[in-house]
């Protein structure tokens, strides 16, 4: 069995509210609005974030998204603002912050190895 592509899904209450948060997070627009209540952005070559409006499941999704420099990610969206919690330190040179959209889903910011 192969797998070409990783979707992950952040299921949310409203699409539009969080279409907005998301084009903050990630910095632009979505890539593509394929159907009414979801949103995609293509994060890597075979890697995206859908957004998909599900209200009974909102809130409950947990995103692992690796960056190259985790202090210029966090001012970055500081700026755009996004509040970020605290910096953690993982394990083997690895640091981690997260972010909550606006129905609760977590987005964790992971640096990895630090640079």
């Amino acid at each position: 069995m192969g797998f070409t592509q990783v979707l992950a899904v952040a299921p949310v209450r409203d699409i539009e509210s969080a279409v907005a948060w998301y084009e903050q997070l990630l910095g632009r627009p979505a890539d593509t609005r394929p159907m009414p209540g979801l949103a995609d952005w293509h994060i890597a070559q075979s890697g995206w974030v859908q957004v998909f409006q599900s209200p009974e499941h909102a809130g409950a999704t947990l995103l692992n998204l690796v960056v190259d420099d985790l202090d210029e990610t966090l001012t970055d969206l500081a700026t755009r603002g996004i509040t970020p919690g605290e910096i953690q330190p993982g394990g083997q040179n690895v640091r981690f912050a997260a972010v909550h959209d606006p129905d609760g889903n977590r987005i964790t910011l992971i640096e990895n190895p630090v640079s």
